[in-house]
């Protein structure tokens, strides 16, 4: 049996349409292997202390699957002084000494900036994560980054902070506007929508007035119009790899750590605006 620990809110974790896809290749990938998917939703610091006794219980779980998270994540800490064979999905903020499976989040984010970039775009927005979560950090850094290295300047009123959430995107887009960004990057195609809803309220068009690239390339990126540039990770993939991952640890040992790190891909649609300038790739 393997546990699968996620911190989030069972609404959240429903609403948001990056879960259930990553849940999906886990649960795929355990029918295959013949294991028992356990979920165990975090919402809570008293969440947290019961759900570690009870996936911590020596003989109870075979191994744990983690979401990666945020600074100062005391559960993944704790559970790699278990000795429990232990995955982490996405990059802890404290890598030694465990396993876990990622994109290069910063390469990925540099990617999406630098094709903004190359279509003419030079005042470029960004709309982050969290501050306190480690895909956040790196895939503002890999913004950041890409301005630099193309010698643009880095404006901080064209950075501001979401949550992952639509109403972020929205909320983060309606701020951006006053600063005038002609291109935006979201760090996930669900804020992105947001953000694109809210251009469209104030009476701007996508790509015309400003242009976008999302993250993830989820299903619901081809649904807008125009439907969405963004940056493609193998979510599903990601899923069942991990417990690919973990069925290693638990039949070969925790050590040393295994770390895998995926492809992503940048998938170019309308909305960053490169049909209409006609810009080969």
């Amino acid at each position: 049996m393997i546990g699968l620990v996620l911190s989030r809110s069972v609404s959240s974790f429903f609403a948001d349409p990056y879960f259930p896809r990553l849940t999906q290749g886990i649960a795929q990938a355990c029918n295959q292997y013949d294991f028992t998917l356990g979920l165990f939703l975090i919402g809570t610091p008293d969440d947290e202390d019961k759900i570690y006794s009870r996936v911590s219980r020596k003989g109870w779980l075979d191994g744990i699957l983690i979401q990666s998270g945020q600074i100062g994540d005391q559960l993944i800490d704790r559970l790699v002084n278990s000795n429990v064979p232990l995955v982490v999905v996405g990059r802890p903020f404290n890598p030694e000494h465990v396993s876990y499976i990622d994109v290069d989040n910063v390469r990925a984010a540099y990617t999406a900036v630098a094709h903004l970039i190359r279509l003419g775009y030079k005042r470029i927005g960004t709309i982050t994560g969290l501050i306190n979560s480690a895909v956040s950090l790196d895939r503002k850094e890999g913004y950041l980054k890409a301005l630099v290295e193309h010698g643009l300047a880095v404006d901080k009123s064209l950075i501001v902070e979401g949550d992952f959430t639509e109403a972020s995107g929205y909320r983060g887009m309606q701020q951006l506007l006053a600063a005038r960004p002609e291109a935006v990057f979201a760090a996930s195609d669900v804020m992105a929508i947001g953000a694109m809803r809210a251009v469209r309220e104030a009476g701007l068009s996508v790509p015309g007035d400003i242009a976008f690239v999302g993250f993830d390339d989820l299903p619901l990126a081809t649904i807008p119009d125009p439907p969405l540039t963004t940056i493609r990770q193998p979510i599903y993939e990601f899923g069942f790899k991990a417990v690919e991952i973990l069925i290693d640890l638990i039949e070969n040992g925790i050590k040393p750590s295994r770390r895998i790190i995926m492809d992503t891909q940048l998938v170019i649609r309308d909305s960053c605006g490169a049909n209409q300038k006609m810009v080969i790739q």
